[in-house]
């Protein structure tokens, strides 16, 4: 069943949408023929094209559902995390890009191993697998439902079909294939969103001016609350989440930092960098404002919305009732490949880690041909288990599972950021101080998740352990703030009760800035 409401030649545009990324996969097919090649394109690819990857991979299908429906709920107040990624990435990324272009092989973690031993890195690596699996399985169902409320598509097909365009396109074409598909499907969304506000700004009597206007009076444009509450939304709480975030993606984010190895060099990874967040933290914005458009656009057409609609259903109802033959195409297709270019790198950079952490270290002679294989064959595994969980999703209302797989997730992975600033500015820090912080983020990540998360017991939401005034009160994205705190603390303090350990100069920010007084 399709939606008679999009033009046949809305639907011929959105399948040559999905054609294009197999035909480009295949192009570049016959070259994956070694590790080096399939996962860092032997650092052969134009900084340009890297940083309009980057924004492709941060830019996904949820943030072109959900920016909009918070823009036409509230205000811009979580816009402010993305406002903190460049104001953190000009301190550091002169240092950090270099860092990991010297330091690793392939994989992120092998920086923490060479600083704290095996068990930081896998620790890492851990909570780098746990949070972008289930993120996959989240954006698999997601666009599903969205794709299949806007076009009538059965929500289990459309499923399978990117499911398998995604394994597809990432088994054949390595990350060569994903950043080329980036560059096309970065474009399409950025046009995409740029049509779509034109279009709203200019429906309405008055046009852009009026919207304004609108979208003022009824308190739609600030940042704010701006109070240091910190168990509410305010915008001290979404700015320090930010800065820690940014810190955590650019980081020790696997999909970020195996971009930084395909650039030709250092200088060109760090102008790849700067070029993603510069253009990300605009689309984001674009985005955000699409959502705050669209209230003063509804504002104006009284009754124009269906009773009870979902904010971020808004977006998707516009797109459908609103935007001419062929620009809804156009809109659907970059809804589409903002979900490809996020899934397509989150599978390959999960196969990287998988090979990198795990299989060569067990199996440090292993063949290339035997690396090859198990990176695709890790690569078809991810995929449908991330599909079969979002199928799960579909039987169930999109509540259950990954809930609790993002709760874990929260729990063993809390405090990367902090493990990351420990390892680059404390030269005391040592393994068993580390461990200790690990320990300590882990069991206060727990409490936190446990004492303030509700879920549904016997058709009734409880939290899973009470502890009554001792539970935490804060806002939920705090936890992304202090378990890093938590870690950094306990294992800078922890670390002073144990031997000191000889650190290699090169591995620090300290180290890093005498060895550029020493060229001078």
């Amino acid at each position: 069943m399709t939606n008679p409401q999009i033009h046949i030649i809305d639907y011929i545009i959105v399948l040559i949408s999905l054609l294009v990324p197999i035909a480009i996969s295949l192009r570049f097919s016959k070259k994956q023929d070694n590790i080096k090649k399939y996962f860092t394109a032997s650092g052969s690819l134009p900084a340009w094209a890297i940083g309009i990857s980057i924004l492709a991979t941060l830019i996904s299908s949820v943030t072109f559902l959900a920016y909009p429906g918070e823009g036409f709920a509230s205000n811009w107040i979580l816009l402010v995390q993305g406002l903190m990624v460049p104001v953190v990435l000009i301190f550091f990324v002169k240092f950090v890009v270099p860092l990991y272009r010297n330091v690793i092989q392939l994989s992120a973690y092998e920086y923490f191993e060479q600083r704290f031993g095996f068990f930081a890195r896998i620790y890492a690596s851990l909570g780098f697998f746990l949070a972008h699996f289930s993120k996959m399985g989240t954006v698999f169902f997601l666009i599903a439902l969205a794709f299949s409320k806007m076009t009538g598509f059965d929500t289990t097909t459309t499923i399978l079909v990117i499911g398998a365009i995604v394994v597809l396109i990432t088994f054949l074409g390595g990350i060569e294939a994903v950043v080329w598909l980036d560059v096309i499907q970065g474009f399409l969304l950025i046009v995409g969103g740029v049509v779509s506000l034109i279009i709203i700004l200019f429906s309405v009597p008055g046009g852009p001016s009026q919207i304004w206007s609108v979208a003022v009076e009824n308190g739609k444009t600030g940042f704010g609350p701006y109070t240091f509450d910190f168990a509410q939304l305010t915008f001290v709480v979404m700015a320090l989440n930010g800065i820690f975030y940014a810190i955590q993606k650019y980081g020790t984010d696997q999909t970020i930092v195996q971009r930084y190895l395909t650039a030709k060099s250092d200088k060109e990874a760090i102008k790849a960098s700067l070029i993603g967040v510069l253009f990300s933290v605009p689309v984001w914005g674009l985005f955000m404002f699409i959502g705050t458009a669209l209230f003063a656009y509804y504002q104006i057409n009284v009754n124009a919305l269906p009773e009870g609609i979902k904010p971020d259903a808004v977006f998707p109802f516009f797109i459908i009732n609103q935007l001419p033959v062929g620009v809804i195409g156009l809109v659907l297709s970059a809804l589409l490949a903002a979900a490809i270019s996020s899934l397509d790198s989150d599978l390959n950079c999960l196969s990287a880690i998988c090979v990198e952490d795990y299989y060569v270290r067990f199996k440090p002679n292993s063949s290339e041909k035997q690396r090859m294989m198990l990176s695709r064959v890790i690569i078809i595994l991810a995929g449908i288990a991330s599909v079969l969980i979002a199928l799960y999703y579909t039987k169930i209302g999109g509540k259950g599972v990954l809930g609790i797989v993002f709760t874990l997730y929260s729990i063993f992975s809390g405090g990367i950021a902090g493990l990351f600033l420990l390892g680059i500015f404390s030269k005391r820090a040592n393994k068993k101080g580390v461990l200790v912080g690990i320990i300590a983020s882990i069991l206060f990540t727990g409490w936190a998740v446990l004492t303030s998360t509700k879920f549904d017991i016997g058709g009734e939401s409880k939290l899973l352990i009470d502890c009554g005034n001792l539970n935490f009160s804060h806002h939920k994205y705090m936890l992304g703030v202090y378990s890093h705190i938590v870690l950094f603390v306990v294992g800078w303090l922890s670390s002073l009760f144990f031997k000191s350990e000889k650190v290699i100069d090169h591995l620090t920010y300290a180290g890093w800035k005498q060895s550029l007084k020493d060229k001078k």
